[in-house]
């Protein structure tokens, strides 16, 4: 046992391993471990977890170039550039086309009918209130109901008129032409941790090249059709620029920075992020309002658009990974633990019909120890009219005769204890004048002691002590201490005396003084004679009937006994003494 003092601390402990010399075995416990060992290499070098990774930092720029012409009612040949299509302001990471629009024109500040949408309608200027707007409202109430057409009445506002009234956006979009601009990307990136600094446009990538790459013959070139991005993320540009919608850009970094592996190139690709359903979602598309205002003979006129478009999100991400001998050793250790799977898949083997049934009872009896905890003692108890040993708990309120077992295991023979038995068995040898025990100490036959009521043979004892509560028998019958066999194999004096002079042949011959190693020695002719070779960790009890009848045979001078101890539990205690 490990001290509990300084001097504890200046030990070491290693597990319990147990060798089986099979061929099959060890060529199946190598043939699991290369195949262990070739798969964590495969994973190190796929997944590069020999490497210090670090997170990109990014920024992005863009610019787009095209020019797109469209006929408009009312207003005719219109040319789209740059500053046209792109919208009134460029957001962080990203930039918007239009590609379609409603045009309201020649607004001016002035009174006009409300637009007639659902419970909007009036008859008398009692239903309309001045001042009143809400969320839906073109401009504010003056308190009248006027007409808006021949069959409509609906309450007159101050607002920009006319006003803006069609609100489906024209089929096919007017700005289709804008799959065929252009958009450079221009991205800069920074791993901290290595100081590394790279961008898209590369050190070879020159005006020239600018000027004629094409991404269908070029992965890496940075200028970008806006028809192919959008057929890339699986649409169809012509009916997203209807209405319009949202796509995203994603560029990932995938940077090995260790000299003889170098490589750190953008990777991209494209998918659409707004809902494309119309009828799945209440606002599909995407769309926004501009103006663009001029003066008319002094008075101030704007035209409002109605723009939808295209709006391109550029996603950065990735990561650098470099050599690192700290995160090797990581890697390693945490790997170590793959190679128990070969122990228990070949424990588990050994362990089913697929091996032989002989070697792995053998190899788990050598391998597992089982150590029972004092509060959880377990009793082995054996019957005379039954085959098997039943395995009990130890309870301190209930009689051992009626705790219910926890397993029932069959009995395993002692060879010794057999083989003595049919010695003495053979024929000429009987019982003998030193067959019984003395005569003095033979029991009254007409004593009768008070019968507990868990008692099935008539002869047992009362005690104090649950766990000497015990009889012989599970059902009503004769005692075994009526058996000849008893007196033979318990309580024969010369075969004790032999016993205890083949365990120390030094020692004297056995007198009145010894009977308690004669009493001790008959314990133990009973347990091998009824339990065989007990269950590993449990502890035999004896019925009370054959404690005092061995109690009678070899009494105690003054009467005293140490009664019911685990011999496990005893031979602790005398460890701990210093007596062993």
């Amino acid at each position: 046992m490990p001290g509990c003092g300084v001097l504890g601390l200046c030990q070491y402990e290693t597990n319990k391993l147990v060798r089986i010399q099979s061929v099959r075995l060890g060529s199946l416990k190598w043939s699991l471990n290369g195949f262990i060992l070739l798969f964590i290499c495969i994973m190190m070098l796929w997944n590069r977890k020999y490497q210090e990774f670090d997170l990109v930092v990014s920024s992005v720029t863009t610019k787009v170039k095209g020019v797109a012409q469209t006929h408009m009612l009312g207003v005719g040949d219109v040319v789209w550039d740059a500053v046209d299509y792109s919208g009134p302001s460029q957001d962080r990471n990203s930039f918007f086309v239009v590609t379609n629009v409603i045009v309201t024109e020649k607004q001016k500040q002035g009174k006009c009918p409300e637009v007639p949408l659902k419970g909007r309608l009036c008859r008398t200027d009692k239903d309309c209130e001045k001042g009143d707007w809400d969320q839906w409202s073109h401009g504010i109430q003056t308190g009248s109901c006027v007409k808006f057409d021949v069959l409509k009445k609906t309450c007159e506002v101050s607002a920009w008129c006319p006003i803006e009234t069609k609100t489906n956006p024209p089929r096919p979009a007017l700005l289709a032409a804008a799959e065929n601009f252009t958009v450079l990307i221009k991205n800069n990136i920074r791993f901290p941790a290595f100081n590394f600094i790279r961008r898209n446009i590369l050190p070879q990538m020159n005006d020239a090249y600018l000027r004629s790459c094409q991404r269908g013959n070029d992965s890496l070139c940075p200028i970008f059709r806006l028809g192919d991005i959008v057929r890339e993320a699986g649409e169809k540009f012509s009916e997203m620029a209807v209405e319009g919608g949202v796509i995203g850009i994603q560029i990932k970094w995938d940077c090995n920075l260790d000299r003889l592996m170098q490589r750190c190139l953008p990777k991209y690709s494209f998918r659409r992020l707004d809902e494309k359903e119309s009828n799945k979602t209440l606002y599909p598309g995407l769309n926004f309002r501009y103006a663009k205002y001029n003066t008319v003979n002094g008075v101030e006129e704007r035209t409002l658009y109605k723009a939808f478009g295209i709006r391109f999100e550029v996603m950065v991400f990735g990561q650098a990974g470099r050599f690192s001998f700290i995160q090797l050793i990581i890697y390693i250790g945490s790997t170590l633990s793959y190679y128990a799977l070969t122990t228990m898949l070949i424990d588990w083997l050994i362990g089913t019909s697929c091996y032989s049934a002989e070697v792995g009872q053998n190899y788990f009896q050598r391998k597992v120890e089982s150590v029972q905890d004092k509060q959880k003692c377990i009793l082995c108890v054996s019957y005379v009219d039954e085959d098997n040993l039943r395995l009990v708990k130890r309870s301190q309120k209930k009689s051992l005769q009626d705790v219910k077992p926890t397993s029932v295991e069959p009995r395993t023979d002692d060879a010794g204890h057999l083989r003595a038995v049919l010695c003495l068995l053979q024929p000429g040898v009987g019982v003998g004048r030193d067959a019984q025990p003395p005569l003095d100490n033979k029991p009254d036959p007409n004593h009768k002691p008070r019968r507990p009521a868990w008692c099935k043979c008539e002869r047992c004892g009362p005690s104090s002590l649950p766990q000497e509560e015990l009889c012989c028998r599970r059902s009503g019958g004769a005692c075994i201490t009526s058996s000849p066999l008893f007196e033979q194999l318990v309580l024969r004096r010369s075969l004790l005396e032999a016993v205890l002079l083949y365990q120390d042949p030094l020692s004297p011959p056995a007198d009145q003084g010894q009977t308690a190693a004669l009493r001790h020695c008959a314990y133990r002719q009973y347990i091998s004679w009824r339990f065989g070779v007990p269950p590993n960790d449990t502890h035999p009890a004896i019925p009370s009937c054959c404690v005092w009848r061995v109690r009678e045979a070899y009494p105690s001078p003054d009467g005293q006994y140490s009664g019911f101890r685990p011999a496990r539990m005893a031979s602790m205690k005398a460890c701990a003494n210093g007596e062993l």
